[in-house]
């Protein structure tokens, strides 16, 4: 492969078009007998460049192809190289990152195919399949390369990227596992008669224990042991001991194979000093009397590993106890946080710039961070007691520990961070944790991490933002003093001062604790008798504040209407005396916009939660328009009357949602309400009352300004829809139809007239802007539609419905009912539309068939572009949509003889279909518990964004909100979305069987 002199040979600039540094060299290398057939073949180049360093790779891979035992197994390698990416991915990337695997493969060529098996059960082994891959090993030796053996396998999908960090640092750990039974065994196996003398188990600390191993690492272990029956404790403990002694040999010692790892027994009791094994008994004595603080925080990630997992368990069980207490000790928080300084202050001078674990914004800020909060937390919250960090940190975010920004940027960090000492220590497979200072080391590292463009530069860059964010993040988290005062919490805790209060606020979540401060600062600050009062009440109610999605919008609204009302004498009186106020009202003011605007409309409302201020139980319908119609006669005109029915319709909306908030929530007193259904009648049936009866006395406004007493037409207004079934929602618009009829001697121009002015009027007085939420009404649903007119007669109605009504206006009738107005008109416009909707020969196939199409063109034109149908509330498959109309359908074919069936209330048809044996009991559960779902989320969507959706939000911060409605803690919104997905689709099978199916 020559070229003129003085020119670059083409495949001399293609390897450095590849990322090799000395193309020179490995223009020599592809010219070697082993490569001669596979020189020009672009797969081979390719595959090279894209390892960390091809220079390393093609060196390792001539060694590799020199070592084969003869041409057979020589070409076998190769052709198996060029034919499978797999192998060739694997190999190659190994073989460029990693020296001392290159090392290894030279010297047992044939490890090379334990590389080729790319099976599912390949890619993710466990403790199991690791201790198959070692079960040849009879002595240390061999141990030594079967363990490599293994690790290559790990290491290959590591730098290939079939696992990520995490799942890297966990099989590590699992092979450690492996490794150190099978080293035991051959303790036992080298001295039966210690073996039977005594139960030894070897319990893993630190990253072991934690499942987050490295490539190079002490092992981190302590011994218990006991006498089998019958023996002799002290002679137990000496066999038991020689038995740790020699298992910590064999794989510590180096041979003709180097070493495995050092096994480390020094964080045991009394450290070097101390027994190599003890007895439970006098593990739990140590513990109990002499353990220093840094001691429980060791144990922490103690995990039985090897020997007598039984006398492990126990071992475990017997201190968890002490290890949670731990926070209760006296200067626990200063204990730990000098154990950090000193460990930084121990960095030699020269190394604290480049060390990745122990400098600050390194690894064990990380994890020193996340291990107070556990042990500061841990006593009350077992969900936080992982050994593994970033399942802890992922735990303390979940729990509001951690700000869920916060503990995101942390395990961003945390994990780019392990990744470079894992790729710095794969190179030589030697424990450290410095980055290198040489360029060709730094640009191997780069490119081992995806870093290609200019790797050296933007590593370094990567490297310093996320120390930097750790920095930040671990003295927000670590140094400050609010664990001194979480950790010393008394429980009988009465009041905050002002120091006291923004620690608190800090270990409960709050986003913003300094603007929270200041909330507090105004709120409990100075020597009257209202600051005094709100000392009392802060406590508790920052604890409830903190148990919602928005603690901080729950305590910006409590300031919001304390200064509204703080001046008037019953307010602190009722939150201070009344038992069930002051948490109702943190309840709701922290659980979404909705709430919190209709209170801050008319603060007053506030009463409405205590004990006496008529409660949360919502208001018959009666009551309300007995309300509402005395307003309008008190009313100078029809703006002052309307505007009053609004100002009620927005005092009852505030006492429906909170009474909705309270049930969902439960208080201390009250738990959550376990039948969803009833909370969704809750809401249905007094959001559409309240709208019944405004337009009720809405229309009495009109009337009385225009007409005087009596309009000259006889007016009723026909509830549709959502509005009709009693199910509306707290964003929903009011479908109507309007029907009159004149009365007598009156000229049907003139009523008509009369009847659109009424029409015209009601619906500008409800959308009026104003301090109260309008009132849309639709007629949308009229003959004709939107073409059609606004207002007809009761003949009207009648000549068109005999002539000209379609399938669709036939079911959209079935949710038809009277809800103002003239209450005979009313009944005879429900007469003349019964045999529509309940047809006494039942629906024919062709009318079924049309239902079904515009039911299928309905779920594909009407659905929001973008939107994710499986979480779509209403149109989705399983949603809203789909229970209705299977129901209506059930109606329309079978409602004329089965009278249960004939009622405008989706649950109440399905149970009578049920009854009537038209549908099947576990199938009529199902599309209720998803209808029920599906107006539930609507209902939360609303409640918690101040606005109707039919999606669940994408902010996370709304999406916890409306999980924590839906009876989900914080970090599960997740778990929210896969149930919504679940009963959805089960509902969408009974669907498809009786909707397009059956029936």
């Amino acid at each position: 492969m020559t070229s003129a002199p003085g020119r670059r040979s083409s495949t001399f600039t293609r390897l450095l078009r590849h990322g090799f540094t000395d193309p020179s060299a490995a223009e020599r290398l592809l010219d070697s007998a082993g490569l001669a057939l596979v020189r020009n073949d672009p797969v081979l180049l390719d595959a090279l460049g894209a390892t960390a360093d091809p220079d390393l790779a093609l060196r390792g891979l001539v060694r590799l192809l020199e070592a084969q035992d003869g041409p057979v197994a020589r070409q076998e390698l190769l052709d198996t190289l060029i034919a499978a990416k797999p192998l060739r991915d694997r190999l190659l990337g190994v073989l460029g990152a990693s020296e001392a695997l290159a090392d290894h493969l030279a010297r047992h060529p044939s490890d090379w195919q334990a590389l080729v098996t790319y099976e599912p059960r390949d890619l993710h082994p466990g403790v199991e399949e690791f201790e198959r891959g070692l079960a040849g090993a009879g002595d240390p030796v061999s141990l030594r390369v079967a363990y490599r053996r293994c690790l290559l396998s790990i290491a290959a999908r590591d730098v290939c990227g079939t696992i990520e960090v995490a799942q890297t640092a966990a099989e590590l750990a699992d092979l450690a596992t492996a490794t150190l039974r099978a080293a035991l065994a051959l303790a036992r196996a080298a001295a039966p008669e210690d073996a039977a003398l005594c139960r030894l188990a070897v319990i893993a600390l630190g990253k072991c224990g934690g499942h987050e191993l490295n490539y190079v690492s002490d092992v981190d272990v302590v011994f218990v042991g006991e006498a089998v029956d019958g023996a002799d404790e002290d002679k137990a403990l000496r066999a038991a001991t020689r038995l740790a002694a020699h298992l910590m040999r064999i794989c510590s010692e180096t041979t003709v194979e180097g070493s495995i790892w050092p096994v480390d027994a020094n964080l045991r009791p009394e450290g070097r000093n101390g027994p190599l094994v003890r007895t439970l008994a006098s593990h739990l004595a140590y513990y109990q009397r002499w353990a220093k603080t840094w001691e429980f925080q060791a144990l922490l990630k103690a995990r039985p590993v090897a020997g007598d997992l039984a006398l492990g368990e126990e071992y475990v069980a017997a201190l968890q106890p002490l290890v949670w207490g731990a926070a209760e000790r006296e200067n626990f928080v200063a204990d730990v946080q000098k154990m950090r300084r000193r460990v930084v202050e121990n960095i030699p001078a020269a190394e604290v710039d480049r060390q990745l674990k122990l400098g600050p914004g390194g690894l064990r800020d990380v994890e020193f961070a996340v291990q107070l909060l556990q042990l500061v937390h841990g006593r009350s919250d077992a969900s936080l007691r992982s050994g593994t960090t970033l399942d802890a940190l992922k735990a303390l975010a979940a729990g509001g520990y951690v700000g869920r920004a916060d503990a995101a940027q942390l395990d961003d960090a945390y994990r780019f961070l392990r990744s470079m000492e894992h790729r710095i220590q794969l190179h030589r497979l030697r424990r450290t944790h410095l980055v290198p200072e040489d360029e060709a080391d730094l640009r191997r590292l780069g490119r081992s991490l995806d870093l290609r463009t200019d790797p050296v530069a933007t590593l370094t860059r990567e490297w310093k933002r996320h120390a930097s964010v750790v920095r930040r993040l671990h003295e927000k988290l670590f140094y400050r003093p609010l664990l001194d005062a979480v950790a010393a919490l008394a429980p009988g805790e009465a009041r905050l001062s002002a120091e006291a209060a923004r620690e608190r606020l800090i270990a409960l979540g709050y986003a913003d604790p300094a603007a929270a401060l200041r909330h507090l600062e105004a709120l409990a600050s100075g020597v009257t008798r209202k600051a005094a009062i709100q000392r009392t009440l802060l406590p508790v109610l920052l604890g409830w504040f903190a148990d919602s999605a928005d603690p901080d919008a729950g305590l910006l609204t409590f300031r919001k209407v304390s200064d509204a009302l703080g001046k008037t004498p019953w307010y602190l009186r009722l939150l201070r005396d009344e038992g069930a106020a002051a948490e109702n009202l943190a309840r709701v003011l922290s659980a979404g916009r909705l709430a919190p605007d209709l209170l801050m409309r008319a603060p007053e409302a506030v009463a409405l939660l205590g004990d006496g201020g008529g409660g949360l139980e919502p208001r018959p319908r009666a009551h309300l328009e007995q309300e509402i119609l005395a307003a309008v006669r008190r009313a100078d005109n029809a703006v002052q009357g309307v505007t009053a029915a609004r100002g009620v319709r927005r005092r009852e909306l505030f006492r429906t949602s909170a009474a909705d908030i309270v049930g969902s929530y439960g208080t201390e007193s009250q738990p959550a309400e376990a039948d969803q259904g009833a909370l969704v009648d809750l809401v249905g049936g007094a959001v559409s009352d309240l709208t019944a009866a405004t337009l009720a006395g809405t229309l009495r406004a009109v009337v009385r300004e225009g007409w005087g007493d009596t309009l000259p037409t006889r007016f009723a207004i026909i509830g549709m829809g959502r509005f009709g079934g009693h199910e509306l929602g707290y964003g929903s618009d009011a479908d109507v139809l309007f029907v009159h009829e004149p009365r007598d001697g009156v000229d049907e121009r003139e009523a008509a007239e009369a009847a659109n002015k009424v029409v015209s009027e009601m619906r500008r007085l409800l959308q009026i802007p104003s301090a109260d939420p309008p009132l849309l009404v639709d007629a949308d649903l009229r003959p004709e539609g939107k073409s059609g007119p606004l207002v007809r007669t009761l003949k009207s109605y009648e000549a068109y419905y005999r002539r000209w009504s379609l399938v669709w206006e036939r079911h959209a009738l079935l949710r038809a009912e009277h809800v103002a107005g003239d209450e005979d008109l009313g009944r005879r416009f429900t007469e003349l539309i019964d045999p529509l909707r309940y047809p006494a020969a039942g629906l024919g196939e062709e009318a079924v068939r049309e239902i079904r199409r515009l039911k299928a063109r309905m779920e594909s034109e009407r659905l929001p572009r973008g939107a994710d149908p499986k979480l779509h509330a209403k149109l989705g498959p399983g949603g809203l949509s789909d229970v209705e109309w299977t129901v209506q359908l059930l109606q329309l074919r079978h409602g004329a003889r089965e009278p249960g069936l004939r009622t405008t209330r989706t649950r109440q048809a399905l149970a009578a279909a049920r009854a009537a044996g038209l549908i099947s009991e576990d199938d009529a559960a199902t599309l209720d518990e998803a209808w029920v779902l599906a107006t539930r989320v609507r209902n939360a969507v609303m409640l918690v964004r101040g606005r109707a959706g039919d999606t669940f939000p994408t902010v996370p911060r709304e999406l916890g909100a409306v999980g924590r409605y839906l009876g989900y803690g914080p970090g599960h919104a997740g778990d929210m979305l896969d149930a919504y997905r679940r009963t959805a689709r089960r509902a969408r099978s009974v669907v498809e069987e009786l909707f397009y199916g059956g029936l």
